[in-house]
């Protein structure tokens, strides 16, 4: 596609351009032919490519371990149980290491967020252009096959963290804890008109420090995989501007695919470290 007439602007505007479903401006509902469309579309647009591809790969997860647990065996195992056994002490051993409450939901969600992100993420070592054009060969024209590159993926898992945040705060502290927690600290009093009026500073900063967890969730994740994929991006370009670029380009490519590899891991493993931060200090009760 980089060899095709578009320029280079256009090459990357269209491989950033997800295939986003909505109200067209005539008042119909279709796909979105244009960026200038989609943003039109507003906020009820839906990137179908990044639920299409996350549902995928969920369902990838959720096949593969599950064939792993009718395969175990208590004799040897076999090479894919030997796998999945050490991906799950990993997360066993992370969980056991970060997480001092007792919630059983802890351990099979972080398993769950690894892996699911992992293999999300996993999508942005894929070639640059061969799923846009065998969507193309479809009628599709857009297609972007990398979900945590959409912010709407990396914010909607960061919100369902924040749900669960919320509701053990309030389940193991009680509302007026809960309460309590954001309007009580970080400066405290022992007399009462004191905490009255440290009561709004202390609000104002622990709502911050509240909403700053699902933020930081959300775009630390998509910057660092938006940010891999517009270094694909450009590369990519490089292949259309003569041989000797395109040599050199390779190189790049082949380069940055080997340490993407570690970005793609570690990001991974970052969001499932930080959901079970933020879940154990929900769990922990200030007195």
């Amino acid at each position: 596609m980089a060899g095709d007439t578009l320029t280079s602007a256009q090459y990357i505007k269209h491989h950033l351009q997800n295939l986003t479903y909505g109200r067209l401006p005539d008042g119909s509902w279709g796909f979105a032919h244009s960026a200038e469309e989609a943003k039109e579309m507003g906020f009820w647009a839906i990137h179908l490519d990044s639920i299409a591809v996350s549902l995928i790969l969920g369902g990838l997860f959720l096949w593969g371990f599950r064939v792993a647990a009718r395969r175990a065996t208590a004799g040897v195992p076999g090479g894919w149980q030997n796998f999945v056994e050490w991906i799950m002490e990993f997360i066993d051993g992370s969980v056991r290491g970060s997480f001092t409450g007792r919630n059983p939901m802890v351990a099979p969600l972080a398993l769950t967020i690894f892996i699911w992100v992992f293999l999300m993420n996993l999508m942005d070592l894929l070639s640059i252009d061969h799923v846009p054009e065998a969507m193309k060969a479809g009628g599709i024209h857009y297609f972007k096959v990398v979900p945590t590159t959409d912010p709407n993926v990396t914010f909607g898992m960061a919100f369902a963290v924040f749900a669960l945040i919320l509701y053990y705060s309030i389940k193991i502290k009680g509302l007026g804890g809960f309460l309590g927690e954001l309007t009580l600290q970080p400066f405290q009093a022992k007399s009462v008109p004191m905490k009255a009026v440290f009561l709004l500073p202390n609000l104002f900063l622990e709502t911050v420090n509240l909403v700053a967890k699902p933020i930081s969730l959300s775009l630390r994740l998509f910057g660092n995989m938006y940010a891999g994929e517009m270094i694909f991006i450009l590369i990519a370009v490089m292949y259309g501007a003569g041989w000797l670029l395109g040599s050199f380009a390779s190189l790049l490519q082949l380069g940055w695919a080997i340490f993407h590899i570690l970005i793609i891991t570690l990001q991974a493993f970052i969001f499932m470290t930080l959901t079970i931060v933020y879940l154990d200090m929900a769990h922990q009760a200030h007195h």
